[in-house]
């Protein structure tokens, strides 16, 4: 994308946020990028309060949610969580592992798109108020990454 289309598209969304009574997009139809967009937030969020309670170090807090939110642990998360999707969430996620992006240098293809997969899930959870599924996928990734950093050891 050139830059004067990026400050065009800026403009325009910055324009959008104005508007008064703006339509929100229908879930089922957004873009699984920005799907995952909003599960990386959800996820980060969770996976910070989980770790507030473990030390009053910010640092040692920042640098476990900082791995823990990663692409290789979010793949790992995804790879033993994905038997256990109904169709419906399958259809999400491979709609998001299906996703074209760019794949940071800080973890395989595989891995990014695996991770990109599970955030789109966790936006689309989020997205759709499906409380009690998305709280448990975060409670069982949680667990899943905290035993895989605990085993790499």
């Amino acid at each position: 994308m050139r830059f004067e289309q990026y400050q065009m598209l800026k403009q325009h969304a910055l324009a959008a946020c104005e508007a008064a009574g703006a339509k929100f997009p229908e879930v089922g139809q957004m873009n699984p990028i920005i799907l995952a967009y909003i599960g990386d937030v959800v996820f980060s969020m969770y996976v910070r309060l989980r770790l507030l309670p473990t030390s009053g170090q910010v640092r040692i807090i920042h640098d476990l949610g900082s791995k823990m939110v990663s692409a290789v642990y979010q793949c790992k998360a995804m790879q033993e969580l994905q038997e256990a999707l109904s169709e419906e969430e399958q259809v999400i996620f491979k709609r998001g592992r299906n996703a074209k992006s760019m794949v940071p240098k800080s973890a395989s293809v595989y891995e990014y798109r695996m991770a990109t997969a599970f955030e789109a899930l966790i936006g689309w959870l989020f997205l759709q108020e499906r409380q009690a599924r998305l709280e448990e996928l975060l409670d069982k990734s949680f667990e899943i990454i905290v035993k895989s950093i605990k085993t790499k050891k």
